[in-house]
């Protein structure tokens, strides 16, 4: 007999009897439901991806935002509630801040992710309080190498060369096994990214609804739309 959730996931965040979150369970299912936004490492750097899924033509694509810059060095892509995503992203620039104040220095991302997902970890544990529905790509480059850190609603996190989150998430993560590899160019990376977010997709890119920043050296920076084009023109077309 299946288990039930009832009485275990309204209003409060407890486990039940089978030893389940419910709750924590749901925010996974509204980052699933996000989407596709994929994280790679190439050699100077990291690559972050992401599809907009724009949802009529009178919508301006500039005004959905799914990357953030969070410090020089440190950049955020999200999956699911862009509403939730944004306090996270406040609290991660806060974090920084706080850092740079205190030690004169930059935060490590390794540091600056477990911070975050402390954070998201307590919303977890206490009565009238939810998970944030939404998942993180933390990525950047600091004294230590360079980083890509995969969050989740319930406040874990794992260090990945490559990752994705949201809907195609399977399906990107199967790709990159395939085809990612160590000290990649900055071009190939592009190329890589471009196309695993298409194949989960599984149809052309829209132009105007995807987004790539690079974080390297040079810090946290995003491509124009030209340049992006310019990318999305180097890959072969899909087959029929």
């Amino acid at each position: 007999m299946q288990p039930s959730g009832r009485g275990y996931d309204h209003g409060i965040t407890t486990f039940s009897p089978d030893g389940r979150l419910f709750q924590v369970e749901y925010a996974r299912e509204s980052v699933k439901r996000g989407t596709t936004t994929a994280g790679l490492k190439f050699k100077e750097g990291i690559v972050l991806v992401c599809d907009k899924r724009i949802a009529s033509r009178l919508i301006i694509p500039e005004s959905i935002e799914k990357l953030f810059k969070i410090d020089g060095h440190i950049g955020i892509a999200t999956s699911g509630l862009v509403a939730d995503a944004r306090q996270l992203v406040a609290r991660a620039r806060v974090e920084a801040q706080v850092n740079r104040i205190t030690y004169s220095d930059t935060i490590p991302l390794d540091i600056m992710t477990k911070k975050i997902c402390d954070f998201k970890q307590s919303f977890t544990q206490y009565g009238g309080s939810r998970p944030f529905g939404t998942a993180l790509l933390i990525g950047g480059v600091d004294d230590n190498g360079i980083h890509l850190y995969e969050t989740d609603p319930s406040g874990a996190y794992q260090s990945y060369h490559a990752g994705a989150i949201g809907s195609g998430r399977n399906t990107v993560v199967e790709f990159f096994e395939k085809n990612w590899k160590q000290n990649m160019t900055l071009n190939a990376a592009l190329k890589l990214g471009l196309e695993a977010l298409r194949n989960a997709n599984d149809q052309e890119l829209n132009r105007e609804a995807v987004e790539v920043a690079v974080i390297d050296s040079n810090g946290y920076s995003v491509l124009d739309r030209k340049e992006v084009n310019k990318q999305i023109d180097r890959l072969k077309p899909l087959e029929d």
